[in-house]
């Protein structure tokens, strides 16, 4: 560890808790994901503040604040509280929202309670334990970094060699079980590995805010990828990258490590959910925008079509009255067909169809129909499978002999 300390550009103590952090969040983020897959992401929460007792017990049984005896109690007590919400959700009688919220608040009572007591007791030992409530990523050293990685390197690789199961079992459950796949065992698996990643986040991002360092990069990672692999990796390449990143700003910021973490990592699923390609929200607000253009346009074509067959080619103001469209909003139609040379303009400045736009107004027209046709007799198909045609091309998405036996039933054919 002391030659990658070494590379950084940082003083010594800022980069053994920017490792730390970075390691922190590299491995929260790869094992939190299989809890946000699974819908549990209050399960990390709840076992996180089930580890306070354990650090509190530890102190108590062993009388020093040994950082390794200390995250053994932590772990020891975070995995007996795993095991209580299984157990309490396989009862069948308490919903598993429930189970959790029980272990969470008696757990950490627990804690505050012990906490509470030793701080009492006058022991000259006890300054510092309430760190693990908050965290404290300053107070790490070289050494809380190698095992934070030994036992992250473990986790990952764990992951790794069961990507196949853990794929099944979190997808399908009941395909699993099917197959012979102990999904039972997964589950529990998953919760011991939240339990593992607990024990690495402790001391840095404290009980409260560790939480945030299993769901965050999981949330912001589901938003760019579909596939569990590619998943799980850039969930831990953000969780690493927030974590170190957020550890250089709370240095030079002089501020608390933790909650910066959790604040630039919150930034972090914002943008994504905000810019995530094909799926964020403003690549549907532009996708839906485009839509509308399409459909405006599309009306207005059909409308032109109509008022030249009825007769001499309209003014866009002629074109609005005889439609009952805005004048606004046939203007805007009638340059978005300009800009696609759809339209043009006879000497008087009337609108009529380009050789282009007739071709497309035919189109329209015959998409409309079919779209009319489908909603009129499409419950009358036979299909091969559910499907719902897209009103902008219905041939395209029933095929040619579907859409040849819509039209025959709109006859009152049958085929």
């Amino acid at each position: 560890m002391g030659p990658l300390i070494d590379l950084l550009p940082l003083p010594y103590s800022d980069a053994v808790v920017l490792l730390g952090a970075a390691v922190l969040g590299l491995a929260a983020g790869v094992l939190g994901s299989l809890a946000v897959l699974q819908k549990r992401s209050l399960v990390g929460d709840a076992l996180a503040h089930a580890a306070l007792p354990g650090v509190a017990i530890a102190f108590i049984l062993s009388g020093t604040k040994d950082p390794s005896a200390l995250l053994v109690g932590a772990g020891a007590v975070g995995l007996l509280g795993a095991l209580l919400i299984l157990g309490i959700e396989r009862t069948g009688r308490v919903r598993p929202d429930a189970a959790i919220g029980v272990v969470l608040a008696g757990f950490f009572s627990l804690g505050i309670v012990l906490l509470t007591w030793i701080s009492n007791s006058g022991s000259a030992q006890q300054a510092g334990l309430e760190r693990y409530l908050f965290g404290q990523a300053a107070g790490l050293v070289e050494r809380d970094v190698i095992v934070m990685a030994i036992l992250a390197v473990a986790a990952l690789l764990l992951v790794a060699s069961s990507l196949r199961p853990l794929r099944i079992t979190l997808f399908d459950r009941d395909y699993a079980r099917a197959a012979g796949l102990p999904a039972r065992a997964v589950e529990i698996g998953t919760t011991v590995l939240l339990v593992v990643a607990i024990i690495i986040g402790l001391r840095t991002v404290g009980a409260i805010l560790m939480v945030a360092m299993l769901v965050i990069p999981g949330v912001a990672a589901r938003q760019l990828s579909n596939r569990l692999g590619a998943m799980l990796v850039l969930a831990g390449l953000i969780g690493a990258g927030v974590g170190g990143g957020g550890a250089v700003v709370a240095s030079r910021a002089e501020a608390p490590t933790g909650p910066v973490i959790v604040l630039i990592g919150t930034l972090v699923v914002a943008l994504a959910i905000l810019l995530a390609p094909g799926r964020g929200v403003l690549w549907n607000v532009l996708r839906l925008r485009r839509e509308r253009r399409r459909l405006l346009a599309s009306s207005v074509l059909i409308d032109l079509e109509t008022a030249m067959h009825s007769g001499a080619p309209p003014t866009t103001t002629e074109l609005a009255l005889s439609t009952g469209r805005s004048p606004r909003r046939v203007a805007r139609g009638v340059a978005i067909l300009e800009k696609a040379s759809l339209i043009d303009r006879d000497p008087e400045g009337r609108l009529v169809l380009s050789q282009a736009g007739a071709a497309a107004a035919h189109a329209a027209v015959e998409e409309r129909r079919l779209w009319s046709l489908w909603l009129a007799h499409g419950h009358r198909l036979r299909l091969p499978d559910a499907r719902e045609p897209d009103p902008g091309d219905v041939r395209g998405s029933l095929g040619p002999e579907l859409t040849d036996d819509l039209v025959a039933l709109g006859r009152g054919e049958t085929r």
